[in-house]
């Protein structure tokens, strides 16, 4: 099948096409760039030196849909929304790695983003491209959304329990670690070697744009309205998320009460695991040990003295957190092998 990367320049463009070069059911036609027009698509993403000699094209929609059957879009949050419906109308399918049709509120975009949706009659056609949650729907898609990179962590890490059921719906605090990949390739002074190393930067401790998918999903899963303080913090690392997440119980659980409940859920996914060990360094999900790889692990602990669950998932955001998990949708609205070009296991050490 014939696929191009719509904004194929940054983090989460190279990533997609690391992926899809090594496809074995697709070909990768073409790859877009404004800035790199002209361009071997290796000197912006050097690991793909030697994999293909493809050069990056402008942005012209039309010669790129005649060159597609599926088509990823990697552009700014904001830019998708007035290309999309162009691109659907040619029968094309979509994959959507930015922010633009993952909410189906058209007033949270106003609120979350700053901007006024230019294609709402799309939002409802959209699924949300979180496969453990929506993979029936994403089968029969025309338009995937993907979801935001924490988002995909917290979602993951709460599914389970917020389905139970016996919880504080309006006392549940998501706490995000993110390396500096999920700020994106275009460097800020936040960004700049001397001022990212070494930190700890509680650099969105309320209010973040993520909250309002957290909330979304999580709600449709319950049933009644969840509610979510989340709180972002960038720390010394390049790829990979932490979330800690913590949920107060109206009734008393036990461990293996949780285990139950989260082997039940995800039965049978492909890239859930769990971690909670007695022994070794690695007793908890770590970002370290997911880098490169397309696994969500998940592990928790309770707090008896408040009553609170702690739960902890780890992802590698330009993977299960982006990237990953579009190949992945791919995969599903294709009726391939979901796993089909997602095999890497995590690099240990980096």
């Amino acid at each position: 099948m014939r696929v191009g990367v719509f904004g194929a320049s940054g983090y989460v463009g190279g990533e997609l096409l690391r992926l899809l070069l090594r496809h074995p059911k697709v070909e990768v036609k073409v790859a877009t760039s404004n800035t790199y027009a002209g361009e071997f698509i290796h000197r912006v993403h050097p690991n793909l030196r030697g994999v293909t000699n493809l050069k990056f094209v402008v942005s012209d929609l039309k010669a790129v849909v005649n060159n597609c059957d599926l088509l990823f879009m990697a552009t700014p949050h904001g830019v998708s929304s007035s290309l999309v419906p162009q691109i659907l109308e040619t029968g094309i399918k979509v994959i959507d790695a930015s922010a633009d049709f993952r909410l189906k509120n058209p007033s949270d975009y106003e609120r979350w983003y700053g901007w006024k949706h230019k294609s709402t009659e799309l939002l409802e056609k959209a699924v949300y491209g979180l496969p453990e949650i929506h993979r029936e729907e994403i089968r029969k898609a025309q338009l995937v959304a993907v979801p935001g990179c924490m988002a995909a962590a917290g979602i993951l890490a709460l599914a389970p329990i917020i389905k139970w059921g016996s919880v504080e719906k309006d006392r549940i605090v998501a706490d995000f670690k993110v390396g500096s990949s999920g700020a994106g390739g275009k460097p800020s002074i936040s960004t700049h070697h001397s001022e990212h190393y070494s930190v700890v930067r509680a650099y969105k401790p309320v209010g973040h744009r993520h909250t309002a998918e957290i909330e979304q999903e999580l709600s449709a899963l319950s049933g009644e309205k969840v509610t979510i303080a989340m709180s972002a913090h960038a720390v010394n690392m390049v790829r990979g998320i932490l979330a800690t997440c913590h949920v107060f119980v109206k009734e008393p659980v036990s461990i293996v009460d949780l285990w139950r409940l989260y082997r039940e859920f995800y039965a049978g996914e492909p890239f859930i695991r769990f971690v909670r060990d007695r022994k070794g360094v690695f007793r908890f999900p770590d970002p370290k040990v997911v880098v490169g790889s397309n696994y969500c692990d998940i592990g928790f602990e309770i707090d008896d003295n408040v009553n609170r669950v702690v739960v902890l998932s780890a992802i590698d955001n330009l993977m299960k957190g982006v990237a990953g998990t579009a190949v992945q949708d791919m995969n599903l609205m294709c009726n391939w092998d979901e796993k089909e070009g997602l095999h890497d296991i995590g690099l240990h050490p980096v």
